[in-house]
This record gives structure tokens, sequence and C-alpha cells, in this order.
């Protein structure tokens, strides 16, 4: 007998499941609810059985229909209300984007080739729905407390040892920090530094504008360093009587060079005459598509470096999640000034994250997404050959964005105007630039979100753009 809503209109539902099958009946139905919302069969706001009709319609427990509504409703396919029938939800056609072909633009944008953007419609949500549930049913009381404002130990564990494996990272678990993504993590060392009497901070120019702000913030000067083909300038960082530094060696941003072998010595020998700190931004050295990934600045100098990483740039910046390795002498203080600015990053997505590691579902992620990421690279390279072969791509083949070098003569400001009044976003070296000299007319054209079909449109657009400029 098909099920009846609330108006005693029949509702069926074109759903099967069969015992024959190597799915559970509760994935079954999970499934095949997910791809009819996914497919447009389901529309946003359209209701759909009860429970108790479902399970009645397919032959099947009530406790599996349950179960897989309650899956649905935490993904954001279905809202499920006590005394109203179940629907789909009127967000679920941003959820249907979970594992898409390709990247969708932001509202508004016709091509966003926005720099440091990942692709968030990759996000394995099915794999870190089920490490929030093993969260859940796994945390005791105390983990549902305040706890160690430094992070749970299990993260900092798993952690300490994923970041040695893929890193070269020297970290004991005592000496990871859990913060609320690399800004926080930013602020908090910038601060206890100022706070230790530390009076000028160097940051890399070109580099984040934002970073200024942060350290003008912490009571700090900000100082520009200069960076060219070689990273950042060792020789100007120790004319400039500074006491730490924020640098990005592994893929500087913007300019995607790498800090070099020689200029890593000069820097680590500078480090330990100054006694000064180094703050390593690590923000996005597992994508590198050429070659394994340079190791990280903080194996060498462990006590002079303190590094920073997070899941933004990995799977999503909603997680809010980020780490520190501190050298020892910094931990007890860096642990209080976490406490008095939060008591702590969210525990439960702590436990989730320690998990997704933990059982390699982060691994899996990286290495799907790097092939993704080198397609969409590849295609934005080939693409600027054909359309605008004056340009150069400089740079290693790594990250989330493509540095794009344009003969002289052409205006940055005039060309990134008239992209974005066209819905045409990215950056441009000049956006980047505080007391660097001008250089050469550069785009910075982020790939994460443009899929390899809509590359080809974006560069002609973009080709026009420059030309008319």
């Amino acid at each position: 007998m098909p099920p009846v809503d609330e108006a005693g209109q029949p509702l069926d539902l074109l759903l099967e499941v069969s015992r024959d099958r190597s799915l559970t009946l509760g994935a079954q139905v999970e499934d095949g609810l997910r791809r009819a919302i996914r497919e447009g069969a389901l529309r946003p706001g359209v209701r759909v059985p009860s429970t108790r009709d479902l399970s009645r319609q397919l032959g099947v427990s009530r406790r599996i229909a349950i179960d897989a509504y309650a899956q649905l409703a935490a993904e954001g396919y279905l809202v499920l209300r006590q005394g109203a029938r179940p629907r789909v939800a009127e967000t679920a056609a941003v959820a249907a984007v979970a594992e898409p072909v390709a990247a969708v633009a932001a509202p508004g944008l016709r091509f966003d080739f926005r720099p440091s953007q990942p692709d968030v419609s990759t996000f394995p949500r099915t794999a870190w729905l089920r490490s929030m549930r093993e969260a859940i049913r796994e945390a005791t009381d105390a983990d549902l407390g305040y706890g160690d404002p430094r992070g749970v130990e299990v993260l900092r564990a798993t952690l300490a040892d994923y970041l040695g494996r893929v890193r070269g990272v020297v970290a004991d678990p005592a000496n990871v920090m859990i913060t609320c993504g690399f800004a926080q993590a930013q602020d908090i060392v910038l601060r206890l530094l100022a706070a230790r009497g530390a009076r000028r901070v160097g940051l890399e120019d070109p580099g984040d504008p934002a970073q200024r702000e942060v350290a003008e913030r912490a009571g700090l000067e900000p100082v520009s360093i200069p960076v060219d083909e070689w990273g950042v300038s060792v020789e100007a960082l120790a004319r400039a009587d500074v006491d730490a530094v924020v640098l990005t060696p592994a893929h500087q941003h913007p300019t995607g060079v790498v800090l070099s072998g020689e200029r890593r010595t000069a820097l680590r020998a500078w480090l330990r005459e100054r006694g000064a700190i180094a703050l390593e931004d690590d923000y996005d050295a597992e994508y590198r598509y050429d070659r394994a990934a340079i190791g990280a600045l903080q194996g060498i100098e462990p006590e002079h470096v303190v590094y920073a990483g997070s899941a933004s740039k990995t799977l999503a910046p909603a997680l809010r999640i980020g780490w520190l390795v501190v050298p020892a002498d910094l931990v007890e203080a860096i642990g209080r000034h976490k406490l008095l600015t939060d008591r702590g990053t969210p525990r439960l997505e702590q436990l989730a994250f320690a998990d997704f590691v933990a059982r390699g579902e982060l691994d899996r992620h990286l290495r799907r997404m790097r092939g993704r990421y080198r397609a969409r690279r590849d295609a934005i390279v080939a693409s600027l050959a054909e359309e605008l072969p004056e340009a150069t791509v400089r740079g290693i083949a790594a990250g989330l964005h493509a540095t794009v070098e344009l003969p002289e003569g052409y205006d940055e400001r005039a060309i990134v105007e008239e992209a974005r009044r066209r819905r045409i976003d990215f950056d441009v070296m000049a956006e980047h630039r505080t007391h660097a000299p001008p250089g050469p007319p550069t785009l910075l054209l982020g790939f994460a979100q443009v899929n390899e079909a809509a590359v080809r449109a974006g560069v002609r657009e973009i080709a026009a753009i420059v030309r008319g400029a």
C-alpha cells in the first residue's frame, strides 16, 4: 500500500532495494535517495515518505529507514522535523555537489580563477561523516569537557606521525598544538613573540597583504623582505634587524618559487645567530605535481622554526582545523595563549579528524586531488600557450594557482578590473606587493575551482582582456 501524506494523498517513491546486492539495505536506501536528489528527480522542498511508510513500502525494518534518513539529514539532503513529513532540504542542490566532475564557480562569477581556493565540492563527505560518527560514538565524558587547550592527545599524536611521514617534520605529540586554522596560529605565535620582547617581524614581499595587519595587531612592526626567484632574501633579512620572520619556503605565496638549498642553509645560520624564530606557513606543500615536495624547513631547524599547517587547502576552510609544531621552550607559553584565546579548538571535530587521518582518508583524498589539480593546471598552461603565447608561467608545478607573467607594458589593474566587470575573478601581483619594486605584470590564476572544460573558454576571455588592455 503506498504511503499517504498529510493531505491524504498517496506518496509513491521510486526506490528499489535487493538483498542479493553486496551493499547493505541501509546503504542502498541512502544511495538511492541521494542519487535521486543529486540528479534532480527529488527537488528541494519535495515531501518524502515517513520512515514507517518507507519501511513498509520497501519491506525493510523501520530502523533501516530511520538510520538512512538520519544519515541523509546529516549530509544536508533531508530536513527532519518532529510531527512533520520529511522533506528534501532547500539547500540540497548545494549538497548535491559532493562528488561532481568539476567545481562550480562562486555565485555571480562566470569563471572563478581566484588563487588559494580549494575545490570544496570534492570534500569527502561520506568519509568525514563516518569519522564524525565514530568520534561521537567513542568520545568519553572527559572528551566532552574543555580538556587540554593544546588539543586532544590522539590528534596531536596522529599529526606528529603524519607530518613526520609526509613533510619531514620533527614532531613529538607534546609539541603539537591544534588551532582554528592558520590565521589563529599566526596570531597566537606573533602575540607571544611580542610579549617576549620581539619588536619587528619580517614578511615576504610580495606576500599575503593581510599578514601586515596581523603583525600590527600583535604589537609588532612588519618589515618587508624581498622575494626573488630563489625565495626570500636572507641577506635582506639579516639587514632588516628583525626578531622573527613569516615565510612560505616550500611554495612561496604568491610567486610560486621554492626557497633554494643555499638560502635554507643561510636562513638556518641566521636563525641560530640571531636567536630568532621563523613561522613556516606550509599552506599547500601537499600539492606538488612534477616531483616529490621539498621537506619542511622545520625538519632541519626544529628549535628555531614554528611549523604551521591546516586542513583549509587540503580539505575545506570550513573545518577551521590547523596545527602548530613548536620548539620545546615555547610549548607552555603557546598553550597558555591558546587557553586565553578560546579554551581550545572544537574537540569532536578534532577526534573526527584524528580518525580521518588515521584511517588513511586524508592520504586517499590528496592522491585523488593531486590528479584533478594537475589536470587543471596542465589545461591552464596549454590554454595559455595557445591563447596568450606571449605569457610565461613562472614558479614550480605545485599548489592551487599558476603565476602568469606578461610582457612589460600591460596594466595589471586595468586587466583585473575589466575581468571582474565581466564576472571573471583572479588576482594580480600588484595586490600582493607592499614595498617591493614593480615587476613584470603578473596574473595569479587559480585552477582548483575551474574544470578542464571551462579553462579554455576562461583563458580565451582573459587573453582578449589582456590584449585590449
